[in-house]
């Protein structure tokens, strides 16, 4: 790589992030899509992926799109972008026409750089209409392996880029993914119209990390005694809400500081808690799923998983949240026997019969009094344990089902959603000035939110309401009532905050026994999930294999070594053969085998050693793929 071609890049790395130097691979991916080329990098957890195009794109002339799912880590890039004075802003589902207009207007006009965009959105009428007048820089695909249906978290409206692609045959395209098996990596190239294969890949090693399982009953107690042996900051990732807070306060009570967090709070209460935590306030994190995203503390010393998680992808980006300061970390997972049975139920909760997911669709229709042959784009809050109260239906079915009838494409349920206030001057400030207001209350109200918010006479910015009546020392209500009656007299565009995910209509709704739940939405993705499960289970269960190994062959590197460091390796130091004795056995049996294959009897039979010793060298080239059994069950060389 040419020192000089990447010193630009290197020198807006100073100037906005501070940092002079890229990590391992960020420069290549750079240079990649500098030159213009379609690239997909494979990185996982806390590479650094959203540097590969920020830096870049802030090179480009152009708006650079970032298409990504996740609404909460869309608002949090965008923020941190705003942060170090470059212009962003996004656009996802529940935003009123008023705030998409802006946006869009602002990349068009604006000088924005960065245009935050979930999948849902491209197909709509604005986007393509407001994309023609964009001049666009790069293509970003963030968790692109949602646009194969290979990967685990497989997302129809992913597609639609495609159609994008075909609107911008200039523009390059980065890929962006954590975890993508083999499979996956080619279907994302292929899917996304590369021109030709490019991918950049970090081995999805740990060196520093420590896999193990335990099989324990009191994972509670268990827990306790990780957390007792292993100093410094930890997450403990469980699989619903309630648990969070029953192990937090189980945690206390035992003298170690911990608190929960999942996505039912509101954000403030997350970005307290997150704040103690990174600052070593809080030592243990006690969370669902919806920790980590977006979090980088370099030393968080062990992540526990108390319950298994769907899938290895899922576990190894959570327990991969561990020791990115390259010092020491663990991985633990708790098993329990009657796990197994818990894992496969899921099965049935995540694909619920194909009559009562066309039920779930008929009773959405009459949930919000849409027609049949109606309703197409309509937005609408949703709760749904309201619409399972309603319609007696389980609440992880009725979710799932949801989920499938977005697969086939006929709503889009988006994750729940902490909205803040949002406001947007209406008038140009000279005009503002001029506006004389029967209530001084008003004028005080707008000349604290012109000096606290900069910005919001050309784009929506948050607001938060108590700071404003702090200030004014006024009630919430009055500051509430005040920014109402401003909004009706075209002063400002307000609006307030919610706390709600949507339902999208995608198309009109149709008559429930005509949806279509086809192969590749049900029997093709149950399937896969089940194939997923038993990678889980597999992994839990296994006593002979590295744990590390299982991992990189499941992301299709083949010819790893063990790491002696998990639970396996470790247990197996303690009972192996001395170094020279296995070397001996070894080249016994390769002596024997190359001559010809043999039943697994004879072959020990035939060795010149103690029997246990024999077999114990046997099995340990077994599970590493030195021997292999034939049609007729007999042992030979893998070559």
């Amino acid at each position: 790589m040419n020192t000089a071609d990447i010193q630009p890049y290197k020198n807006i790395l100073q100037q906005y992030w501070g940092y002079s130097e890229f990590r391992s691979l960020q420069d290549e991916i750079i240079l990649s899509i500098a030159s213009g080329r379609d690239t997909l990098g494979l990185m996982p957890t806390g590479g650094g992926k959203s540097i590969t195009f920020q830096v870049p794109a802030m090179a480009m002339d152009g708006v650079c799109i970032v298409i990504t799912p996740l609404i909460a880590l869309m608002k949090d890039q965008v923020e941190n972008l705003r942060r170090r004075q470059i212009k962003a802003t996004a656009v996802y589902s529940g935003m009123t026409q008023d705030e998409i207009i802006v946006a869009f207007e602002n990349c068009i006009l604006g000088d924005y750089k960065f245009l935050y965009i979930s999948p849902e959105r491209l197909e709509t009428e604005i986007f393509q209409t407001k994309l023609a007048q964009m001049k666009v820089s790069l293509l970003v695909v963030d968790e692109s392996h949602c646009i194969s249906q290979w990967g685990y978290d497989f997302r129809p409206s992913y597609l639609n880029i495609g159609n994008v692609r075909a609107l911008l045959p200039e523009t390059p395209v980065l890929a962006v993914t954590a975890t993508a098996t083999p499979e996956v990596v080619n279907d994302i190239q292929e899917k996304l119209q590369f021109k030709q294969k490019n991918l950049f890949q970090k081995s999805f090693e740990r060196k520093n990390l420590s896999y193990s399982v335990k099989t324990v009953e009191d994972k509670n107690r268990f827990l306790l005694k990780i957390l007792e042996s292993v100093p410094g900051t930890a997450i403990v990732y469980v699989r619903d809400r309630k648990k969070t807070k029953d192990i937090s306060d189980f945690l206390n009570q035992n003298n170690i500081t911990a608190d929960y967090f999942h996505a039912g709070l509101t954000n403030e209460i997350k970005d307290k808690k997150q704040e103690a935590w990174k600052k070593d306030i809080c030592r243990v994190i006690v969370s669902t799923n919806a920790f980590g995203m977006g979090i980088d503390k370099p030393d968080v010393r062990v992540v526990v998983h108390i319950d298994l998680p769907d899938s290895l992808e899922a576990y190894f980006q959570e327990a991969g949240r561990a020791g990115r300061d390259e010092k020491r970390a663990y991985a633990v997972l708790l098993y329990a026997k009657a796990d197994g049975s818990k894992l496969k139920k899921r099965i049935a909760d995540n694909f619920p019969e194909k009559d009562s997911i066309r039920r779930m669709y008929e009773a959405l229709g009459n949930y919000f009094q849409v027609a049949v042959g109606h309703g197409s784009d309509a937005v609408f809050d949703f709760n749904l344990i309201d619409f399972c109260t309603k319609f007696h239906f389980s609440f992880f079915q009725a979710f799932s089902g949801l989920k499938i009838l977005q697969q086939a494409g006929y709503i889009e349920l988006t994750d729940e959603q902490d909205n803040p206030s949002r406001l947007m001057f209406s008038v140009h400030r000279d005009e503002l000035y001029k506006i004389k207001l029967d209530n001084r209350q008003y004028d005080s109200l707008l000349t604290l939110i012109l000096r606290l918010y900069t910005g919001s006479f050309s784009d929506f910015i948050r607001i938060n309401e108590d700071e404003l009546s702090a200030r004014l020392k006024i009630t919430r209500q009055e500051v509430y009532d005040s920014l109402i009656h401003l909004n009706k007299l075209g002063i400002v565009k307000y609006i307030p905050a919610k706390k709600t995910p949507f339902i999208v209509f995608t198309r009109d709704r149709q008559d429930h026994t005509k949806i279509h739940l086809g192969k590749d939405v049900f029997e093709e993705r149950k399937k896969r999930f089940e194939e997923r499960i038993k990678s889980v289970l597999s992994y839990a269960e296994s006593s002979t294999i590295c744990r590390n190994k299982i991992l990189l062959h499941y992301f299709g590197e083949k010819q790893s070594q063990q790491c002696d460091v998990c639970d396996v390796c470790l247990q197996n130091k303690k009972s192996q053969l001395l170094k020279n004795e296995f070397e001996t056995i070894q080249q016994n049996i390769k002596t024997l085998l190359e001559k010809e294959p043999l039943p697994l009897e004879k072959l020990v039979d035939s060795l010149p050693f103690d029997e246990e010793k024999s077999i114990k060298a046997i099995r340990f080239l077994i599970d590493n793929d030195v021997l292999v059994f034939d049609e007729e069950r007999k042992l030979k060389l893998f070559i």
